[in-house]
């Protein structure tokens, strides 16, 4: 098969498709024909060289894909060769065929294109484990999410406001903002242009968020606890603004607040099963009655995952970025 490789860790142009040899599905794993997969920021990360995947994992970027199931792997029930899937990944979506946990397989949702399910389950397992497995979103609660039109941002809006809340975001500029408001989103606020402590402050009456959603890390540290709500939860999932922050324990003691940080790449595979249940359940309903949808803004072939980099890269996007495994 063909896949994506990083010889050298580098920019867009280290991303090489070369032929490899086939994986091969063990106990519990299936092999999955890649249709497509998706541009995540841990894939920049790791074609940078900062972010390797977990060990006896792929080598091959890729967080998440779409496609048949072409073999089963020993102790494997309730799948069959031909289904078509979607799955969360540790890594190996940038090709043509990859090997999954069966647990961590979900079927197709109802009114959604084989291709198009490729941008959801890293995105879709991602909001759901945080902002309602870990920080518990409350209906009438009022959640905050940076990067509001990213991939992360434009699920977080649906699956929230499907839920009962009221949702901030933050996004660059007003085309932005406007495409987070189509989504749902209540409170609008462009972070090169203001200070959303400040706006959400007025726009709550002081009040400030239960719930945010922080992709930037430590550049937020110190407002995203000034703009939490008595017994809020801030939750850090990306760290674009730094890794180190002086963090206000007085501040944080006042509000009865809390500061959780996850990843769900590095999971055990059980915990990730879990996950996938739980959006199954969940979540899967909602984008079956189209409450929630994917949104993606371009489409590219695999052998181009380099444009799909600096797509993300540049900003330029809103929602995400689908990579097209060439079909025979």
């Amino acid at each position: 098969m063909y896949a994506i490789t990083i010889p050298e860790p580098g920019g867009p142009e280290a991303l090489v498709w070369a032929e490899v040899p086939d994986p091969v599905p063990g106990e519990g794993e299936v092999l999955v024909e890649v249709v497509a997969s998706a541009v995540n920021r841990a894939d920049l990360l790791q074609r940078q060289g900062f972010y390797d995947p977990p060990p006896g994992t792929s080598p091959y970027p890729g967080l998440e894909c779409s496609g048949r199931i072409a073999a089963l792997g020993p102790g494997v029930a309730g799948w069959a060769v031909g289904d078509e899937v979607c799955a969360l990944l540790a890594g190996g979506g940038y090709a043509e065929k990859v090997v999954v946990p069966a647990g961590q397989l979900l079927p197709v949702p109802e009114g959604v294109d084989l291709a198009t399910a490729g941008a959801l389950p890293e995105v879709v397992c991602t909001v759901w484990s945080n902002i309602f497995m870990i920080a518990h979103l409350r209906p009438g609660e009022t959640l905050l999410v940076h990067g509001g039109a990213s991939g992360i941002g434009t699920m977080a809006i649906q699956l929230a406001k499907a839920v009962g809340a009221r949702v901030a975001v933050t996004a660059g500029g007003p085309e932005k903002l406007a495409r987070c408001a189509e989504l749902g989103a209540d409170i609008l606020i462009d972070y090169r242009e203001q200070d959303f402590v400040e706006e959400l402050a007025k726009a709550t009456d002081g009040a400030g968020a239960d719930v945010i959603l922080d992709i930037v890390g430590a550049k937020y540290l110190e407002r995203n606890v000034k703009a939490l709500a008595v017994s809020g939860r801030l939750v850090v999932i990306g760290l674009q603004g730094g890794v180190k922050g002086e963090l206000n324990l007085g501040a944080l003691l006042a509000k009865r607040a809390a500061v959780m940080a996850t990843t769900l790449r590095a999971r055990p595979v059980d915990e990730k099963a879990a996950i996938v249940a739980a959006v199954r359940e969940h979540v899967w309903p909602l984008i079956g009655a189209g409450t929630v949808r994917p949104v993606v803004d371009r489409t590219l072939p695999l052998n181009d995952a380099a444009e799909g980099h600096r797509a993300l890269e540049s900003g330029s996007h809103v929602g995400k970025v689908l990579l097209l495994a060439p079909q025979d």
